[in-house]
């Protein structure tokens, strides 16, 4: 490992600390070095707050040492005012010489930009360090820039023998597949996300609070697809605990945190809730069910990554879980459940 990479690890793993805080912004991170030391450290800590070379620079106790040190970032600096100053300004003013980053920032307001600035103001610039790493920290911002849609995790449990639950009526309980620990897994995916999504059918069955409550973090958008508007207004989705969009083919409106959207349900429906929400820069969601959604999603090829909970009890009949054809990139197994997670190379 070059000291290069030693130093960007670094920065993305300060990165990784605003996972949840700083979306639609990216998670970035920054270390500077002097004689062969950490001098600085900063990270992007908060939505509308100061980006991490700021933090990095401003925990620089002497400053006078600036001029002769390196800046490390896993993502191009910005050159543009938005609800900050300029990154690359700031360390121009510093003269600060070195500037080594991960990768280029594919927002058509900074990529290129940053680096040319810097490189006019005659600081040596270097990119492409540790660069999938980089690209992969910020998988949802660029997946939102690049393909227009959030980017799509997929969830659910299921047995041995494949099915995510028993055949049953709404006043019968749910099949219980998974256990405490997963339980809490699957609140803290909840809340690194900007958005849950479940179908009709689900919120009927289940009635679902769709929150984080067993972990401490951000509650996320609660997306329900409920044609009809067929869920009662009692249920768990319109409490205040969490803002929710409705889409449905009756109305649209908005009161206090439910908003209802109008769409079109026809063989463009996935696609045009992905539009909408890419529009309200919701950058990643995490679908929970039902079957049928998880599985349309898997067909029409819209998801990233599935994380799939299987128990090793068996049932021998009920509710077929969705079936992914390629093998899990990762299996761990804890507590008699083993959690697969795959990725998709494809998604369009």
């Amino acid at each position: 490992m070059t000291n290069h990479e030693k130093y960007m690890r670094t920065c993305i793993a300060l990165a990784d600390n605003g996972m949840g805080n700083v979306a639609p912004n990216p998670l970035v991170g920054c270390v500077i070095v002097y004689k062969g030391k950490i001098i600085g450290k900063g990270y992007h800590e908060k939505y509308g707050k100061a980006h991490a070379e700021v933090n990095a620079i401003n925990s620089v106790a002497d400053k006078s040492v600036l001029k002769n040190a390196t800046l490390y970032v896993t993502l191009e600096p910005c050159p543009h005012h938005g609800k900050t100053p300029p990154c690359a300004d700031l360390i121009i003013k510093h003269k600060i010489p070195y500037v080594i980053i991960g990768c280029v920032d594919p927002n058509p307001l900074v990529k290129g930009k940053g680096i040319k600035k810097l490189l006019k103001a005659g600081i040596d610039v270097k990119t492409g360090v540790l660069e999938n790493e980089c690209y992969e920290l910020n998988k949802r911002f660029f997946t939102a820039i690049e393909k227009k849609r959030p980017y799509i995790i997929l969830k659910w449990a299921q047995t041995a023998d494949g099915f995510i639950d028993i055949n049953r009526t709404a006043k019968e309980k749910p099949l219980k597949i998974t256990n405490p620990i997963t339980d809490v897994r699957a609140h803290t995916w909840r809340a690194m996300e900007q958005a849950v999504m479940i179908g009709t059918n689900t919120v009927l069955m289940d009635n679902p609070k769709l929150t984080t409550r067993l972990v401490n973090g951000k509650n996320p958008l609660r997306v329900v697809i409920d044609r009809n508007l067929s869920v009662p207004k009692t249920f768990n989705i319109y409490n205040s605990e969490a803002r929710t969009i409705i889409f449905n083919t009756k109305k649209n409106s908005t009161a206090k945190n439910i908003s209802f959207v109008k769409v079109n349900f026809n063989g463009q429906l996935i696609k045009t809730i992905l539009q909408k929400l890419n529009k309200l820069n919701i950058q990643s969601i995490i679908v929970e069910g039902g079957a049928n959604l998880l599985q349309q999603l898997i067909d029409k090829n819209l998801w990233d990554e599935a994380r799939v909970f299987t128990s090793k009890q068996k049932i021998a009949s009920g509710v077929s879980a969705p079936v992914i054809k390629s093998k899990p990139a990762i299996n761990i197994k804890s507590e008699n459940i083993t959690t697969s997670a795959y990725k998709n190379g494809k998604s369009l």
